[in-house]
């Protein structure tokens, strides 16, 4: 066989080769498939390294108590710092921590919110009062409206009467 004929294609099955070379020879197209250098003819996978084990410590194997001791899993309460004030997680809410320089103890907190609570009830009975008193006011300003009317009324029927 020729170099002209040879193929990039391997076969595997007796006679297959030939049929091509002869099919390639007798219409002379062996310029269609020229050789391609940069891939190969066959796909082979490089393979892949053994997997490290997952885990080298026994300490999956201990129970839920000696892991705890084992590995620190009591957090305590979260924390966190916002603005130089340091605050904590307790019972559903955050909370400032005391001793804490720009924070406020729960004692003035509570007596904050008392003040506000004392300021909003006065606030509250001021806008009545001022309610209350704006009503009086259009109440006696009909009623010096009426009398007025009246008076000029009087005075209209006493110029009539002269």
């Amino acid at each position: 066989m020729d170099k002209s004929h040879k193929h990039d294609v391997e076969c595997k099955k007796p006679g297959a080769k030939e049929l091509l070379d002869e099919a390639y020879g007798i219409i002379g197209l062996s310029f269609i498939r020229p050789k391609m250098p940069l891939f190969g003819n066959t796909f082979s996978p490089k393979k892949t390294p053994p997997r490290k084990s997952a885990s080298l410590s026994n300490l999956h194997s201990l129970d839920r108590s000696t892991r705890e001791v084992e590995l620190g899993l009591d957090y305590g309460t979260p924390t966190m710092n916002l603005t130089g004030q340091s605050l904590k997680f307790e019972n559903g809410q955050w909370i400032a921590e005391m001793g804490i320089s720009g924070g406020v103890d729960r004692r003035e907190a509570q007596r904050l919110r008392r003040r506000n609570q004392q300021l909003e009830e006065e606030n509250n009975l001021l806008r009545l009062k001022v309610d209350i008193l704006l009503d009086m006011l259009s109440e006696t300003t009909a009623e010096s409206h009426l009398m007025e009317k009246e008076l000029d009324e009087l005075k209209s029927v006493s110029r009539r009467r002269k």
